[in-house]
């Protein structure tokens, strides 16, 4: 009997089909092991690049405290201004404690201490009593003045001249900024006095009403070798997120990318940031600055401002302690820096928080801060839009007349603030 071709022919092609389904089950299956090997030995490769970095974060970090245990003694004459308003709490919990300590590493030879206390109503002034008898005990020179003219008084008067304003709501409000830099600027009077007296001074020291200890005073001294237009704290009301918002300003004049470490999008102040140098900033204060004097006695003397109320009208503002550094002719020739090893706490609590290392950075907020900069730089642009927002209504602003300028329109934000008498709100 002949054998069946067709039959054969057949069989054969169902051979090869299962042979060639085979083969590519098992082609697909080496690839599919081998994609899997690549995706485990990416994710191995991210898991160490993420821990050395992580952990090199954090031995810089380490290192920078080490460093600053026995900041150097300055052989300078140091000028302390502050204001106060409702401050009790702090000044009887750190602040006279560490203004006392920073006279005796000093020399109370070698400070003025002048504070300015605004209408207070708690016990800031019975505070401030006891402060100037120790002070007055050590021979320190100083000017404190206790002022009883409260945010009420200020509100009282007829709501006409500068810094009054007119408000969406439709009502005149007095501006925050033009009364805090006159207040400021008041801290800064005797100054003026000790100068035409021949008393010189190598730099003043403003501190707000923050705790600290007289170390992170002389940190702050040294930053940058102490060559500095600026060198400022880093401070806290709520760790981990940093406070002072309305006057920092990262390297390209920008506000900051996140609230939490290491806050910035500009590649210089952040890598600063990363490695606990000094980070190189447009503006800052943050509750404590040291400054150079000389600015301040020179023969046009640098002085605090706000912005025109013609400008503000435009629902714009800015800090009058940014504008200080883009009114500083020093701080293009020596620079503005943020130290983030000098850290600040508008209470006990948040001050203990961020004062030991171990607290303020661990090995995982490193890691979440370092990837939430990363994803907020690749996928956010509202910084941009905000600026841009501020451009086009400081541009309408100059418009108007050609007397209009402002060269610190990077400070600048889209708020109004008006007092009131607790205080003061946003409208």
């Amino acid at each position: 009997m002949k054998p069946d071709r067709s039959y054969s022919s057949h069989r054969r092609e169902q051979l090869s089909l299962m042979g060639s389904l085979s083969a590519r089950k098992h082609f697909l299956h080496r690839r599919y092991i081998l994609r899997r090997r690549v995706l485990q030995a990416i994710a191995l490769i991210f898991i160490i690049w993420n821990a050395i970095e992580v952990t090199w974060v954090r031995h810089l970090l380490l290192q920078a405290d080490f460093t600053n245990k026995e900041p150097p003694r300055p052989s300078e004459r140091i000028y302390i201004a502050s204001l106060h308003w409702n401050s009790e709490p702090v000044l009887r919990s750190h602040w006279n404690t560490a203004i006392v300590n920073l006279a005796e590493i000093l020399g109370p030879e070698n400070i003025f201490v002048s504070i300015y206390e605004s209408g207070s109503w708690d016990y800031s002034k019975d505070a401030l009593r006891e402060l100037d008898r120790e002070l007055d005990r050590m021979g320190v020179q100083r000017n404190i003045t206790l002022s009883k003219t409260t945010h009420r008084d200020e509100l009282s008067v007829t709501p006409v001249g500068d810094g009054w304003i007119d408000t969406p709501q439709g009502n005149r409000g007095l501006r925050r900024i033009p009364y805090l830099a006159r207040l400021r600027n008041l801290a800064l009077r005797p100054l003026e006095d000790l100068s035409r007296e021949g008393i010189t001074f190598n730099k003043i020291l403003f501190v707000d009403d923050a705790a600290f200890i007289a170390k992170d005073v002389l940190t702050l001294l040294n930053t940058n070798g102490g060559t500095y237009a600026a060198a400022c704290a880093l401070d806290f009301s709520i760790p981990p997120r940093y406070y002072d918002t309305f006057a920092l300003r990262d390297s390209d004049g920008y506000g900051h990318l996140m609230q939490t470490w290491p806050f910035f999008r500009s590649s210089v102040s952040r890598d600063a940031m990363k490695s606990f140098s000094p980070v190189p900033v447009a503006s800052c204060w943050n509750g404590m600055v040291s400054m150079p004097a000389e600015p301040f006695i020179s023969s046009t003397p640098l002085r605090f401002r706000a912005i025109p109320d013609s400008l503000a009208i435009s629902h714009l503002e800015g800090s009058e302690c940014c504008l200080i550094h883009a009114d500083n002719p020093l701080s293009a020739q020596k620079g503005v820096y943020l130290n983030p090893n000098v850290r600040v706490g508008y209470d006990g609590s948040s001050f203990e928080t961020v004062r030991p290392i171990q607290y303020w950075l661990s090995f995982w907020r490193i890691a979440r801060g370092l990837w939430e900069n990363r994803l907020r730089r690749w996928t956010t642009l509202s910084i941009f839009t905000k600026e841009s927002v501020v451009r086009k209504r400081v541009q309408k602003w100059k418009n108007l007349s050609k007397q209009n300028h402002e060269h610190g329109d990077f400070c600048l934000i889209d708020e109004m603030q008006v007092l009131v008498p607790a205080g003061w709100i946003h409208v």
